[in-house]
C-alpha cells in the first residue's frame, strides 16, 4: 500500500527544534580482508588466512596491472570480508549496509547468507540486513561477519560494455552501516529520502516543493509531524513547514510540502549561495524525534536555446569547463573524498563554470563541491559505445538512470542528465546489413525509453546524448532527435586533420537541427607533459601543440552563440589500459597530469577564463639547446596572462614588453648556461608578477670551446621534440645533421609508419621495459655514423635501441576515428656498432637484443684523444638503427 498525501502548511520563523539525529550512519572502511579470485562455495571463517590480504577501503584490485606492460588487467571475482560489531542499543533499529560504489556486480552476505545483490559499478546501493544478523547480546557488542563477492568481468547485459577507460574492480568508495528507527524516511534506490524541487524561481520569490516518503516498519499505527526548515547560509531558519500524517503499520506514505521563499539568494557560478533543508519526523504522542535528513537547496532557473545558447537566472552564460574521470596515479579509482574535492577546486581555479561528469555517476563529494563552488554539471550513465539488444541490458540501463537521478536529484549544480555516450561509434553487425539497421532501430527505441523515463522523473532538467563526430550517422538513425540537447565529441585538429572542419560541423548542426541546443561535450589533444617542440605537428603529443589546439576551440566556442558551451576532454590525464602511444595506458588529453600537475594548457585557460588578475610563466624549469655565436641559445618562452601587456625580465634586466593575445605572450629568451632567473610582470605599476628559474644546459656550438665546456648530450634520433625529464634532471634534444666541430648524425632517414597518416614520425606502440617510450618510439634508420667533436677525456656513451617493425596488424583504436588496420611487416636486421674504429657491439640483431617493441640500452666507457667520438654502424643484414644516444663527460 502506498498513499500520497498533500497536507496543510504552517509557516514559522522560529529557531530549529533541538533534537538529536536518530539515524546513525557510520563508515566501516577499516580492517577488511581481500581475496583476489573466486573461492569454491562461500568462504568460511576458517579459510586460510594467508589467502587474504589486509586492506582498508576504498580499494581496487587493479592499481598496478592496469599500467604494466602485460596487455589487459584482471577482470573477474574478488572477495571482501569484515567483522562488524553492533551495540545492544541497535536491537530494535532497522539496519542496512550502504555502499557508495562497488564495481560492478556485488553479492553481499551476512553471516553466510545472501542479503542482497546490486548490478552496476557507479551508483550507490543499500542492503537491509536485519533478517541475517545474530541475536543481540545483552551487555556487549555482537559480532557479525560481512562478505562481499564482487565481479568486474565483462557482461553483455551490463553497461558499460566497451569504453576508453579502465573498468577497475573493487569496493572503491566508502561503505557505511546505517541504523534507523522503525519509522524513518524511505531511502529507495539509495536516495536521500526527500526530493527538493523549485518549480518556479525569480529574483522576487522561490517556490519550494519538498517531496518525500516515510516508511512505517513498526507494528503500530503512528501519528507524526514532518517538520521541514529552510536554513540560510548564516544558519538562520527562514521558513518552517509542518505536516501531520497518520501512518498505518507496515506501509509507506508520501508527502508534499509547499512554500515560497521571498527574495531568495540566487545560486550561480559567481555566487553559489546555498540553503539547506532539514526535515524531521516527530512522534506527536511523545514529542520524540524519529528521523532527520538534511539536504542542500539552491534557487536558480535555467534554459537552453538552440540559437542563443544557455541562460542562467535570465543571463546568457557560456558553459566552459571539462570532463572528469575518477582515477589517480597509483590508486586506480579508489580515491579519498579529498581528491574528489580538490579536483573540483582545480576546475574552479581554472576559471571554469561547467563539468561533464563522464562517463558514469561519481562520488557524492564531487557534486557537493560543485554545489559549493558554483560549477554547473552534467551527469550521465555508463551506457557507452554500444548496447546489447536484450531485455536485461535495457532494464539495467534504465535502472542505472533511475538510481543516478534519485541519488543526485537535490544538487542545484546539476542541469543535465545524459546517457548513451558515442553509442553509435562501434555498432554491431556488418555495416549496412539488415541486422544493423534493426540494431539502430532498437538502439533508438531504448534511447526513447530512457529519455522518457528521465523527463518523467525530473522534468526540470534537460536530457542529452553525447555523440561522436559522425553527424550523418546520428541524424539518419534518428538518435539525434531523441534528447533535448545533443552533445558532440569533436576532435578536428587531432584525430581529424583539418581544424576548419570544426566550423563546418557546427554550422551543419545548426542548419539541420535548428531547434536542438548543442554542446561540444568533448574536445582535446594528447600532451605528454615531458614533450616540447618548436616545430608543432599534429599528434606530436607536445604541450605546445595542446595549447595551439585549445586556442582554436576556445575562440570558436566563445564566438558562436548557438554553441551553448564546451567541455574539454579531460580535466586530468586518466587510465585507459588499452592505449599505447607516448604514455602507455594513459589518455593524456588532460589539462593536468594524473597526479594533478598543471600543463601549459591549464594556464592558457586560467589566462582566458579567470576574472581576477592572472600571470604565469610556462611550466618547464629545465631546458637545453645549442649555443649560437654569442654563446647563448634563443628559445621561445610563453607567459600566460589576462592582462593587456606583459613584461619579461631576464637576470634582472628588462628583456621586452609585449601585448597579450588570446591569453598569452611569447618571448624569445637568450638563455645562458646554468641558472636563468625570469620575472614576468603585468598590471599597473607591474603589480602582478611571477618568477621562475630555468636551469639551462647550453650545448656549445663548438664542442671544443673552453668558454662553454661540454658536459653532456642526450639526443632523441628521428625526433623533432625535446623530452624534459625533471626526475633525472635531463633534457633530450632532437637530432641534427653533423657539422664539423659540433655533433650529429651522418646518413640515414627518419623512421615513419607510412600507412598511419596521423603520426608524423616514429611509432605509437607501447615499448616494453621502459618508462621512456617517446625516446624509443623514434629512430634513425640506415645511418652511417653519429659524430661528436668533443675534446680529449674520458666519456660515458649510452646507446638506446628498439625494433619498431613487427608483424602485428592490430586494428587502430576506434577512438582514433580510424578503423583501418595498421599494416606492418617485420624487418630483419643485423649490424655492428663501432666507436672510433673499435667494435663495441657485434651482431646486434632481431635474434638477440633487438626484440620487437622492447627497449635495449647499453653503456660504454670511452677514452678519447684529439679524434673526438665517432659511433659507426656497419650493416650486416638490413639497415642499422639508432633510437637515442647519451654522451656524458666523466673528466
Amino acid at each position: 500500500m502506498f498513499k500520497k498525501t498533500t497536507v496543510a502548511l504552517t509557516l514559522s520563523f522560529c529557531s530549529a527544534l533541538l533534537f538529536a539525529q536518530t539515524t546513525i550512519k557510520q563508515s566501516i572502511n577499516t580492517s577488511w580482508a581481500f581475496h583476489k579470485g573466486d573461492i569454491a562455495g562461500l568462504p568460511a571463517a576458517t579459510t586460510d588466512a594467508s589467502a587474504w590480504q589486509k586492506i582498508s577501503l576504498p580499494h581496487s584490485w587493479n592499481t598496478t596491472d592496469a599500467n604494466d606492460d602485460e596487455p589487459g588487467y584482471y577482470r573477474g571475482i574478488g572477495w571482501y570480508k569484515k567483522t562488524i560489531y553492533l551495540p545492544t542499543q541497535w536491537k530494535n533499529k532497522q539496519l542496512s549496509l550502504f555502499f557508495e560504489g562497488a564495481n560492478q556486480v556485488a553479492e553481499v552476505y551476512v553471516n553466510g547468507k545472501l542479503a542482497g545483490k546490486h548490478i552496476g559499478g557507479y551508483t550507490a546501493f543499500n542492503i537491509p540486513v536485519n533478517t541475517y544478523l545474530k541475536p543481540f547480546a545483552k551487555d556487549s557488542l555482537t559480532a557479525n561477519e560481512v562478505m562481499v563477492k564482487l565481479d568486474n568481468s565483462h557482461n553483455e547485459d551490463i553497461p558499460p560494455l566497451d569504453a576508453d577507460f579502465t573498468f577497475y574492480g573493487g569496493i572503491y568508495r566508502d561503505v557505511y552501516v546505517v541504523a534507523s528507527n522503525q519509522v524513518a524516511f524511505d531511502s529507495e534506490l539509495a536516495s536521500p529520502g526527500i526530493r527538493i524541487k523549485t518549480p518556479s524561481v525569480s529574483a522576487q520569490k522561490g517556490e519550494l516543493l519538498i517531496e518525500g516518503t516515510i516508511n512505517n516498519l513498526s507494528a503500530n499505527k503512528t501519528k507524526v509531524k514532518v517538520i521541514s526548515e529552510v536554513v540560510d547560509a548564516d544558519g538562520k531558519v527562514v521558513t518552517k513547514i509542518q505536516s501531520a500524517l497518520v501512518l498505518t503499520a507496515g506501509n509507506k506514505f508520501a508527502f508534499i510540502q509547499k512554500q515560497t521563499v521571498p527574495n531568495p539568494h540566487l545560486w550561480s557560478p559567481d555566487a553559489p549561495y546555498l540553503y539547506h533543508v532539514v526535515s524531521k519526523i516527530m512522534d506527536t504522542s511523545n514529542g520524540q524525534q524519529l528521523d532527520e535528513t538534511s539536504t542542500v537547496l539552491g534557487f536558480r532557473w535555467f534554459s537552453f536555446d538552440a540559437d542563443k545558447g544557455f541562460f542562467l537566472n535570465g543571463n546568457a552564460v557560456k558553459l566552459i569547463g571539462t570532463n572528469r574521470h575518477q582515477d589517480f596515479q597509483g590508486m586506480a579509482n579508489a580515491i579519498p573524498d579529498a581528491i574528489n574535492i580538490h579536483d573540483v577546486e582545480l576546475l574552479k581555479a581554472m576559471g571554469a563554470n561547467f563539468i561533464r561528469i563522464a562517463h558514469y555517476p561519481q562520488d557524492q563529494s564531487v557534486l557537493e563541491a560543485c554545489d559549493k563552488l558554483g560549477i554547473l554539471a552534467s551527469v550521465e550513465t555508463p551506457d557507452v559505445n554500444r548496447i546489447t539488444e536484450t531485455a536485461a541490458f535495457a532494464e539495467d540501463a534504465k535502472h542505472m538512470q533511475l538510481e543516478m537521478i534519485g541519488q543526485n536529484y537535490n544538487h542545484p549544480s546539476i542541469i543535465i542528465w545524459a546517457y548513451m555516450n558515442e553509442v553509435e561509434i562501434v555498432p554491431r553487425y556488418k555495416w549496412g546489413s539488415d541486422e544493423q539497421k534493426k540494431y539502430f532501430v532498437n538502439l533508438v527505441n531504448l534511447a526513447k525509453q530512457i529519455d522518457s523515463l528521465t523527463r518523467k522523473e525530473d522534468p526540470s532538467r534537460y536530457t542529452m546524448i553525447p555523440c561522436h563526430g559522425d553527424f550523418d550517422r546520428y541524424y539518419n538513425t534518428g538518435l539525434a532527435a531523441v534528447p533535448q540537447i545533443v552533445g558532440w565529441n569533436l576532435y578536428y585538429g587531432w584525430y581529424i586533420k583539418d581544424f576548419a572542419g570544426l566550423d563546418k560541423f557546427l554550422e551543419k548542426h545548426h542548419q539541420m537541427l535548428p531547434t536542438k541546443p548543442m554542446i561540444i561535450t568533448e574536445y582535446g589533444a594528447d600532451a605528454d607533459s615531458r614533450l616540447h617542440s618548436f616545430d608543432l605537428q599534429r599528434f606530436d603529443k607536445t604541450v605546445e601543440y595542446e595549447v595551439k589546439y585549445h586556442q582554436y576551440y576556445l575562440e570558436r566556442i566563445k564566438k558562436l552563440p548557438f554553441v551553448a558551451g564546451g567541455a574539454i576532454w579531460n580535466l586530468i590525464d586518466f587510465n585507459a589500459e588499452m592505449r599505447q602511444e607516448a604514455t602507455p595506458h594513459i589518455n593524456t588529453k588532460g589539462l593536468l597530469t594524473n597526479d594533478r600537475q598543471p600543463k601549459e594548457a591549464y594556464l592558457f585557460y586560467q589566462a582566458n577564463l579567470l576574472k581576477q588578475s592572472f600571470i604565469k610563466i610556462g611550466t618547464s624549469t629545465l631546458k637545453a639547446g645549442n649555443a649560437n655565436g654569442n654563446n647563448v641559445c634563443p628559445q621561445p618562452l610563453t607567459v600566460y596572462s589576462n592582462q593587456p601587456q606583459v613584461k619579461l625580465w631576464l637576470n634582472g634586466k628588462l628583456l621586452e614588453s609585449k601585448a597579450v593575445q588570446d591569453g598569452l605572450a611569447t618571448f624569445t629568451v637568450p638563455f645562458v648556461s646554468g641558472k636563468n632567473t625570469l620575472k614576468a610582470t603585468a598590471g599597473e605599476g607591474d603589480s602582478q608578477e611571477d618568477f621562475m628559474t630555468v636551469d639551462f644546459n647550453l650545448i656549445p656550438h663548438d664542442l671544443n670551446n673552453p668558454q662553454t665546456p661540454f658536459t653532456e648530450l642526450n639526443v632523441s634520433l628521428g625526433d623533432k621534440r625535446q623530452l624534459v625529464d625533471d626526475k633525472l634532471h635531463q633534457v633530450w634534444v632532437p637530432e641534427q645533421a653533423y657539422a664539423k666541430g659540433s655533433w650529429g648524425y651522418v646518413g640515414g632517414e627518419v623512421f615513419t609508419l607510412g600507412q598511419n597518416v596521423q603520426l608524423p614520425y616514429g611509432s605509437n606502440k607501447n615499448i616494453l621495459e621502459t618508462n621512456y617510450d617517446p625516446i624509443y618510439q623514434t629512430q634513425r634508420v640506415g645511418l652511417n655514423d653519429f659524430k661528436l667533436d668533443v675534446p680529449a677525456g674520458k666519456y660515458e656513451v649510452t646507446l638506446h635501441f628498439a625494433e619498431l617493425t613487427t608483424n602485428d596488424n592490430s586494428p587502430q583504436l576506434v577512438y582514433n576515428l580510424n578503423n583501418s588496420t595498421q599494416k606492418q611487416t617485420a624487418v630483419t636486421r643485423s649490424f655492428d656498432v663501432l666507436i672510433n674504429g673499435q667494435t663495441v657491439i657485434e651482431g646486434l640483431s632481431n635474434s638477440n637484443y633487438l626484440e620487437p617493441l622492447k627497449a635495449y640500452s647499453t653503456k660504454l666507457p670511452v677514452t678519447v684523444g684529439a679524434e673526438g667520438i665517432t659511433i659507426s654502424f656497419k650493416a650486416i643484414t638490413g639497415q642499422a638503427i639508432l633510437n637515442a644516444v647519451q654522451v656524458r663527460k666523466v673528466y
